[in-house]
């Protein structure tokens, strides 16, 4: 066997042991059409534009499934799995929301509900309708295939210990729930409201699931009240890693027999790497039964007397309603512009400009959070109370749509915890407004620079770096585009309410296709969070933003901007250039932020410094990557260590 043979032939053992890539899942149907795609509609299951409805009327037994056509990866690359359980591994964590709709033809006859399931099967071994929900046998004894069920259930079945007809439970490969709790909602005040499931309203859900904590955190709302903040249901247990496979489907399964019962999902959003992308429930059908309230019984001939009635006064009052708009209409078309394709292509929820300027209070100065270079950023509580940021571009903004464009663009698709949340957008004639979750500890220079109250500890300042790097390697490695930041720095880093960090300020982002080289545009960021090799190429990439990221890693640190004037010099100082300095000549230490003395290791310190110039490099190849970075903060793997290779000399390395 030659040496070619022996080299091949251990690269296809390499390839052979290596674990399969993680591929994202992120997706959101905001309505079902005909031809939706990437979905698995399963017996009975079918589209009722702009719905999927999930059992057959016709069928006695009928059972229905709909998943999404790609199954999900639950266990991380290299776990071990045997059967149907895994042992020492870390499941996927997921986030979903979904809006639906239960209905009976008649309200006294028996109900089921529906169900988001998991499976590692589309078709569960043995699974019957009734009131095993299209999912379970109706044997005592568990399925063969992996499955967990959120059970949203409309019926009392006492054999199955339930103690009432309308309930949120976590079913594990069994129809007897391991928990279940009434269905309903807590307020903002604590108390506890009730959601009839079955009257046809359209209830909105969402569901959380933790794999690091083995968590499932279930919510319910009507639509239009908001995501409740406390959990309905929350069930955490190690045996759930019992019931999961390194596949899975996800999706939806419902059920009936003798009685008609119209199980139906409206909307759906999902994703495994963060968020799941809010829903657009304005306009969505409203399916209530024959009496107006999920009843089905018929109208008595009062009631049709009522209805001639009212078809009178309602044509008679439509003519003049006709009228008034063919008069206001032209003033009204002046005032707003028409909703263009692209605008629900890029994100559904457009806000009205009226609902944003009462919001801000008329743009008052007293709401003001801030003002750059493309606009002023307001604070706004909209009608639901949610407190929101309202950005509005400049009127004379030279990017004008383009940019605005790139931020919904960016934005509108990305979710992960350590981003700041879009939430929609307004568009009046050239004035254009961005809407996003509000950041009530506001941005990470303030806490560190300008003389605040209170300066962010040590500790905090890591929980931030660590907030960053992982929001930045999302953008750079989480998704099917690679998103190049382009404007990193403290002040576009914001922190919540729990004062974990999230970045923010994509108006400047550029996406460019996996492994593709981005076009060369016009140099733009900030003065001294800029790569050097922007200053010839102009091309920015992902160790572009690395480099600033170093920038604010350095800052954090020492507690310097990026560019100061120093009394006892009479230039600038550039703080990657005093950094590098001191590192020099073995005196890194000393930089280190006076304020914060004591709360810190000196070899930690000494870490994050070096870290943070490793990101500086002056050679983009030498820097190293977002995930590296975030395995280095983490503590996950130190194994990875920055590579220091900073020029011997003091002289300015050639970029």
């Amino acid at each position: 066997m030659n040496t070619l043979t022996i080299i091949i032939l251990y690269i296809q053992i390499l390839l052979y042991l290596s674990p399969p890539p993680i591929t994202a899942t992120d997706f959101l149907y905001n309505s079902f059409t005909a031809t939706t795609n990437n979905l698995l509609l399963i017996r009975d299951a079918r589209f009722e534009p702009p719905t999927i409805r999930l059992s057959n009327d016709s069928n006695q037994w009928s059972i229905g499934r709909a998943f999404y056509s790609t199954p999900i990866q639950m266990i991380r690359p290299g776990s071990n799995s045997s059967g149907s359980g895994i042992t020492n591994s870390t499941l996927t964590s997921f986030s979903t929301q979904f809006v639906f709709s239960i209905l009976p033809e008649d309200s006294s006859t028996p109900g089921f509900g529906l169900t988001f399931v998991l499976s590692n099967s589309t078709e569960p071994n043995g699974a019957v309708g009734g009131q095993y929900l299209g999912l379970f046998t109706g044997s005592p004894a568990r399925n063969v295939a992996p499955l967990i069920a959120v059970e949203f259930d409309t019926g009392l079945n006492t054999e199955f210990n339930e103690s009432n007809n309308n309930h949120v439970g976590i079913d594990l490969n069994n129809v007897q729930s391991e928990e279940y709790v009434s269905a309903g909602y807590y307020s903002r005040n604590g108390s506890f409201v009730s959601v009839e499931m079955r009257n046809g309203q359209n209830v909105h859900a969402w569901i959380e699931f933790d794999g690091a904590r083995e968590e499932f955190n279930v919510r319910i709302a009507p639509v239009g009240v908001g995501r409740p903040v406390r959990p309905l249901l929350t069930y955490r247990n190690s045996r759930i890693r019992e019931f999961v496979s390194r596949e899975m489907y996800v999706g939806f399964s419902a059920s009936k027999t003798t009685w008609v019962e119209a199980q139906r999902i409206l909307a759906w959003s999902f994703s495994d790497t963060g968020v799941a992308r809010d829903i657009n429930t304005t306009g969505l059908p409203v399916f209530l039964g024959r009496g107006g309230e999920g009843s089905g019984s018929g109208l008595s001939s009062g009631g049709k007397a009522g209805v001639i009635i009212g078809s009178v006064v309602g044509f008679l009052c439509l003519v003049g309603f006709g009228y008034y708009v063919c008069v206001y209409w032209g003033k009204k078309d002046e005032e707003e512009d028409e909703v263009e394709d692209w605008e629900l292509e890029y994100w559904p929820h457009r806000y009205s400009y009226e609902e944003l300027k009462g919001a801000t209070n008329g743009f008052s100065d007293s709401e003001l959070l801030g003002a750059g270079g493309f606009g002023k950023v307001y604070k706004g509580t909209l009608s639901n109370k949610t407190e929101v940021a309202v950005k509005c571009v400049n009127h004379d903004s030279k990017q004008g749509l383009k940019e605005f464009m790139a931020e919904i663009e960016s934005m509108g698709r990305l979710q992960h915890k350590n981003l700041v949340q879009m939430k929609g957008w307004c568009r009046k004639r050239n004035e254009l407004l961005l809407v996003y979750d509000y950041m009530p500890n506001g941005s990470l220079n303030t806490w560190i620079f300008d003389k605040p109250k209170s300066v962010l500890g040590w500790e905090g300042r890591k929980k931030v770096l660590a907030d960053v790097a992982e929001g930045l390697n999302y953008l750079h490695n989480g998704w099917e585009q690679v998103v190049v930041h382009r404007d990193i720095k403290s002040s576009n880093v914001l922190l919540d309410l729990d004062m974990r960090g999230r970045l923010g300020d994509f108006g400047l982002a550029k996406l460019y296709a996996q492994g593709e080289e981005p076009g060369t545009t016009r140099v733009v960021g900030t003065l001294g969070y800029l790569a050097p090799e922007l200053a010839m190429l102009a091309s920015p990439n992902a160790a572009s933003d690395v480099y600033s990221f170093g920038v604010v890693v350095l800052e954090v640190a020492c507690g310097r901007k990026p560019i100061e004037t120093w009394q006892e010099r009479e230039e600038d100082m550039i703080l990657v250039d005093l950094v590098r300095e001191k590192y020099m000549e073995g005196k890194l230490g000393e930089l280190a932020d006076q304020r914060i003395k004591g709360q810190y290791l000196v070899e930690e310190m000494e870490g994050v410094l070096k870290l943070g110039l490793s990101c500086c490099h002056p050679d983009p190849q030498h820097r190293p990557t977002m995930s590296e970075v975030v395995a280095i903060l983490l503590g996950e793997d130190t194994s990875v260590a920055p590579t220091i290779m900073l020029q011997e000399s003091k002289k300015e390395p050639s970029p």
